[in-house]
C-alpha cells in the first residue's frame, strides 16, 4: 500500500482551514496562501530597484576613480557592487511580478501593458547597460579591469533579464474572465489545485494533468466561493483553468440540470 500523506487545506486571511484529508496516492498537497497586498509589494520592488541603481552608480564612480576604497581592491569592490546590484534587481522584479498577479493591469493599451508587466526588465537594463557602456569607453581603466568588469556586467544583465522578464503576463480582463467562468456556482470540490510551476489551475484533485505530480498546492475555503479560490491560484501564477477540468465540470453541471428536469 502506498504511503498515506496528509492533504492540508489552504488558510488565507479570514478563511478557516477545512478538515485535513488523507490520500493513498503518495502525493502531498501543500496549503497555498494569499500573497496579500499588491501595493506593498510594488513599493518594496521600487525600493530595491532604487538601491540597485545606486549600487551601479557607486560601481561607476569606483571605475572612474571618483571615490576610493582603501580596504579592498577596486576591481573586487566593483564586482561585489554588481553582484549586490543583481540581487536587488531580481528581488525587486519578483515582487513586481507577484503584485501584477494580485492586481493585474488592463491590456487595452498593449504598449503600456507590456511596459507595466516588464518594469523589472527595463530596470535591469538601466542597472547594468550604462555601466557596461562606460566601462568599454573608459580609456583610463587598465585592460584587466575593463575585461573583468565588462564580462561581469554582461553576465549580470543576462541573468537579471531572464529573471525580470514577464513570461506569462496576466491582464485584468483575463482575470475577470476566468473568475466569471464559474460565477454563481460552487466549485466541485470547494478547492482549486495547482503545481509549483504550472500555469493552469485545476478543479479536481484527480485531474490527469496533475495526478502524477509529487506536490500539489491547494486553495480551499470552508464556504467554497469560487472567486476567492481562483484569486489565490492567480496570485500564484496560474492564469487559466485546466481545459480538461472545465469540460468535466460543465458536463457535470449539464447532467445535474438534466436530472433536475
Amino acid at each position: 500500500m502506498a504511503e498515506k500523506k496528509t492533504v492540508s487545506a489552504a488558510e488565507s486571511g479570514r478563511k478557516k482551514a477545512a478538515p485535513a484529508k488523507k490520500t493513498e496516492s503518495g502525493q502531498t498537497v501543500v496549503a497555498a496562501k494569499s500573497k496579500g497586498n499588491a501595493t506593498g509589494r510594488r513599493v518594496g520592488a521600487v525600493i530595491l530597484w532604487v538601491i540597485a541603481i545606486a549600487l551601479e552608480v557607486l560601481a561607476i564612480l569606483l571605475l572612474f576613480a571618483k571615490i576610493e576604497i582603501t580596504f579592498m581592491n577596486t576591481l573586487t569592490a566593483i564586482v561585489i557592487l554588481l553582484v549586490l546590484d543583481l540581487i536587488c534587481v531580481i528581488a525587486g522584479s519578483l515582487l513586481w511580478k507577484q503584485a501584477n498577479h494580485i492586481d493585474p493591469a488592463s491590456e487595452k493599451n498593449k504598449t503600456l501593458f507590456w511596459i507595466w508587466n516588464n518594469m523589472g526588465l527595463i530596470v535591469c537594463v538601466a542597472a547594468f547597460l550604462p555601466f557596461i557602456i562606460l566601462t568599454l569607453t573608459n580609456k583610463k581603466a587598465d585592460k584587466k579591469t575593463k575585461i573583468v568588469a565588462t564580462v561581469v556586467g554582461i553576465v549580470a544583465l543576462l541573468i537579471g533579464g531572464l529573471f525580470s522578464i514577464e513570461w506569462n503576463p496576466l491582464s485584468a480582463e483575463q482575470k475577470a474572465e476566468q473568475e466569471g467562468i464559474f460565477a454563481d456556482k460552487v466549485l466541485p470540490e470547494g478547492t482549486v489545485y495547482f503545481t509549483q510551476f504550472g500555469k493552469k489551475y485545476h478543479l479536481y484533485f484527480d485531474c490527469q494533468h496533475i495526478n502524477q505530480s509529487n506536490t500539489i498546492y491547494d486553495a480551499a475555503l470552508d464556504k467554497p466561493e469560487d472567486k476567492e479560490c481562483v484569486d489565490i491560484a492567480f496570485e500564484n501564477g496560474c492564469n487559466d483553468v485546466c481545459k480538461t477540468c472545465k469540460e468535466r465540470f460543465e458536463k457535470a453541471q449539464a447532467e445535474k440540470a438534466a436530472a433536475g428536469n
